[in-house]
């Protein structure tokens, strides 16, 4: 599998209802340093997201226009289009996103995320 395609596989897994509800599953993705800038214009650091995830309502996503850069030996960045489906009390949106990978011991973990939403999509 080369980078993508893994980098691909661990957003997917980022955007899981399992994975979102499950504490460990999310520290092992997130650095320690993780940062987040929210498509809501909210800010989060890898303690809030664990702390929040685990409560929020699920919402279905898809990616589109995936695509992969090498910023460094151990560091990658994604960047993408991603679709959130309605839910109740939501509609459904659109917002660019971009998250720095980095590979520490052979294991890659998100440093970096940040959306961008769609104006009226």
């Amino acid at each position: 599998m080369n980078l993508s395609e893994h980098l691909l596989l661990l957003e997917r897994r980022l955007q899981e209802a399992d994975v979102r509800g499950d504490r460990q599953a999310l520290d092992a993705l997130l650095a320690d340093e993780f940062l987040e800038f929210g498509a809501s214009g909210g800010r989060w650091n890898k303690a809030q997201v664990l702390a929040s995830l685990v409560q929020e309502s699920f919402i279905e996503r898809h990616i589109e226009q995936f695509a992969v850069q090498w910023l460094a030996a151990d560091l990658a960045q994604a960047t993408y289009l991603c679709h959130n489906a309605a839910a109740p009390g939501r509609v459904a949106s659109s917002a660019w996103r971009s998250s720095l990978w980095r590979c520490r011991e052979g294991r890659w973990q998100m440093l970096f995320h940040q959306g961008t939403p769609r104006p009226g999509a």
